[in-house]
């Protein structure tokens, strides 16, 4: 006779397995069910807040949950001139829409993505550089705009285009070759306004003039001057090339060069306790030997040395030397070129080398 004393438990420990995959798997699908119509609500309110230019405004709230009359509110301004690329607007915006449409199928998804991509082509200077805002206003908005990553967002949005990465799939045909031009013409600019000093080749500055694609002046505080910071995300974005021309090649070594001999070591940059000012609290540099390396935002175009800046644009080597609004309310010194040293250089040197 067949024991049967042990086929009891082994099927109800079976069965109990079988009951925790299916529950995880409904657990699952919930997560991934309630992330795809997170990114739907967002594509919706993306949708509304896109200009007639077909571009967006920055700052807005992406996920807000509109209202009829927010709706109605947001679309009779459609014709505001605030398209930009700055704070990750309008190339974010054509991503998300992208998604969506990956997702969704959704013709309006599409549209409004090409829209946008023919925005970006139309906003692009005849030399390769993107304006801040567009259609064109004044000031340094004019500028070729690399501050806060504002062209390379742009530049690595038509990258995954031209490489036909999987969610931009019906972007083709003659529009992608238009993608593929602005971004050859994108490249030409980000090798032709490297500032060259001393007969050496450096880095960028946040902003370039359009006409002379020399370093320009922003904000009263944002002088012209090398950007430790800008800079970065330009160099990660030449590493991200394949088959890099000995140009390209040429320009990344200048900057990686640059960065390491424009390190400032042996200081921190801490916040310690101000009663009775704004915040509480004041920003100080202090020594400190152990201390990682630091880079500054701004260097001077002569000395290449990090400076410091009032609303009165006048410029001090001493962070304490500026008005307390400005020293803590902008980010003067940081780590910026940390990854870009110990992790994209030496990735790229070994990408090189096989």
């Amino acid at each position: 006779m067949y024991d049967f004393s042990g086929a009891q438990p082994n099927r109800q420990r079976k069965a109990k397995m079988a009951r925790s995959i299916l529950l995880a798997i409904i657990l699952l699908t919930a997560e991934l069910s309630g992330a795809e119509a997170d990114l739907l609500q967002t594509a919706e309110t993306v949708l509304v807040y896109q200009r007639e230019s077909g571009g967006w405004p920055k700052n807005y709230d992406r996920e807000e949950r509109l209202t009829e009359a927010r709706r109605k509110e947001i679309i009779a301004d459609r014709q505001q001139r605030d398209s930009t690329i700055d704070n990750g607007a309008t190339h974010r915006e054509i991503r998300i829409l992208a998604s969506s449409f990956a997702q969704s199928g959704d013709e309006k998804y599409r549209k409004a993505a090409l829209r946008g991509i023919q925005f970006l082509i139309d906003a692009q200077y005849e030399n390769g550089g993107w304006p801040q805002y567009y259609p064109l206003t004044s000031g340094y908005h004019l500028h070729i705009t690399y501050n806060d990553g504002a062209m390379i967002g742009v530049m690595e949005l038509f990258r995954d285009i031209v490489q036909r990465e999987d969610e931009f799939e019906f972007v083709s045909g003659e529009f992608r070759h238009d993608c593929e031009r602005a971004l050859a013409k994108g490249l030409d600019c980000i090798l032709k306004t490297q500032v060259r000093l001393n007969g050496k080749l450096t880095v960028w500055c946040a902003q370039h003039d359009r006409e002379t694609l020399k370093p320009a002046k922003a904000r009263s505080y944002e002088l012209a001057s090398l950007s430790g910071y800008e800079s970065v995300g330009i160099v990660v974005y030449l590493m991200s090339l394949e088959n890099p021309s000995d140009e390209i090649k040429q320009s990344i070594e200048a900057a990686v060069a640059w960065f390491d001999q424009a390190k400032v070591i042996g200081v921190k940059l801490i916040s310690v306790k101000a009663p009775g000012t704004e915040k509480g609290v004041d920003k100080r540099l202090v020594q400190a030997q152990d201390a990682p390396a630091l880079w500054g935002r701004f260097y001077d175009l002569k000395q290449q040395k990090p400076f410091f800046c009032s609303r009165d644009g006048i410029p001090k080597r001493s962070i304490a030397e500026i008005s307390y609004e400005r020293r803590n309310g902008y980010s003067w010194l940081g780590e910026y070129a940390r990854d870009l040293l110990k992790k994209h250089y030496p990735a790229w040197k070994a990408r090189m080398r096989r």
